[in-house]
This record gives structure tokens, sequence and C-alpha cells, in this order.
């Protein structure tokens, strides 16, 4: 199957979609649900028809374009923060597909997580625990490790750990996504001006 820039941007948009959760969680307590919804939906897909339907809905990732474009431009302004996220989360992503058995036990514990959606929503404490113990056992002894910064207060809540966390493995999920399609660093190095374009093509067609 061929991949096109649209493909690379709405992985690009996820991956920056989940790092902005991380942020606001980490500094804000929260996160909108219209943000971690996309991010968590995308652990579940394994065969989806489309690199769209990754993420749900037409438009899933609008936040993650829009964090993209901020971060391309300046307007309103960059977040060095995430844009640490987002290069950490890639390398370990490619960390990650060094390891066979690694990703195996991700499988299973998807696999898992996905009779649980029997029983609970998406965002259920019991679904976000599950994939945060899935992000303990399995990615969090790689490196380079995440070190989330924020407030204490909202860092040492046990719910806000497994949001983060499985946030966390969500922006791994769309990293490796944004690899299958085409996406590389040289992208990020040279294409600057196509993915910004990209970006806003994106948001002209899903916004309003």
């Amino acid at each position: 199957m061929s991949y096109d820039n649209l493909d690379r941007l709405i992985a690009f948009a996820g991956l920056h979609q989940g790092a902005a959760c991380v942020t606001r969680i980490a500094h804000r307590g929260s996160a909108e649900a219209e943000m971690m919804e996309p991010c968590i939906y995308s652990l579940f897909q394994v065969d989806a028809e489309s690199t769209a339907a990754v993420f749900g809905a037409p438009g899933a990732v609008a936040p993650g374009a829009r964090q993209v474009i901020a971060q391309l431009t300046g307007l309103p302004e960059r977040n060095l923060e995430l844009t640490r996220y987002v290069v950490t989360l890639i390398r370990l992503e490619r960390a990650l597909a060094r390891e066979p058995g690694r990703l195996a036990r991700l499988g299973e514990g998807i696999e898992a997580a996905r009779a649980k959606l029997e029983h609970f929503p998406l965002l259920h404490p019991a679904i976000l625990g599950h994939f945060a113990d899935l992000y303990s056992e399995t990615i969090s002894t790689l490196t380079p490790r995440v070190m989330v910064q924020g407030s204490e207060l909202h860092l040492g809540n046990p719910d806000n750990q497994s949001r983060v966390r499985a946030l966390l493995l969500a922006g791994i999920r769309a990293a490796m996504l944004w690899r299958q399609v085409g996406g590389s660093r040289w992208h990020l190095l040279l294409r600057n001006r196509q993915i910004l374009d990209d970006a806003r093509a994106y948001l002209d067609r899903h916004e309003d």
C-alpha cells in the first residue's frame, strides 16, 4: 500500500495530540476527553482500513494538527516541553521496534484490554490503568526514558499517572504509525513547509 503526505500528517498530528494531552494533565490536572479519546482509541486499531481510521472519526486529530502548526510557526507559541516528548517518543518507538519480545507482549496486552471494552467505556480508569501497567511493563525500562514535567500535585495523583502512561503508550503507537507510512527524521529536517501546508489543509477540511 502506498501512503502520501496526508497519511504522514495524520500520524504526526496524532503523536502531537498525545503529547499535548500529557502536558495538560501534568500542568493542569486534566485533558479534554475529545483530545484523549482518539489517542486511546488508536491503541486498539491493529488492522484499520486507513491511517485516518486509526484515530476514529474524521478530524479526530485536529487538536494535534493545530499543535503541529504552533510548533512549526511559533504561533501562538512553541512548546519546547512538548517537542521533547515527541522526539523522545519517536526514539522510544525505534528502540521498541528492535525488541520483538516486548512487541509481542504489547500485542497480548492490547488484546486483554479489548476484552475490557465490553464492560467499560474507552476512558474508564480500568482501561487507562491497564494501558498504564502495560507501558510500565514494556516501555518504561527502555531508553531514553520520558521524564514528565509538571505539578507535583497533579503528577502525584494515581489516576493522572495512569492517564499519562496510557497517553505515552498512545504516542508510541502514533510514532510507529508515522514510521509505517513513511515518516522519518529527514521529513522533520527538510520538509517543514510541506508538513505545515498539510496540517493547514487537514484543518481546512475538518473544521468549520
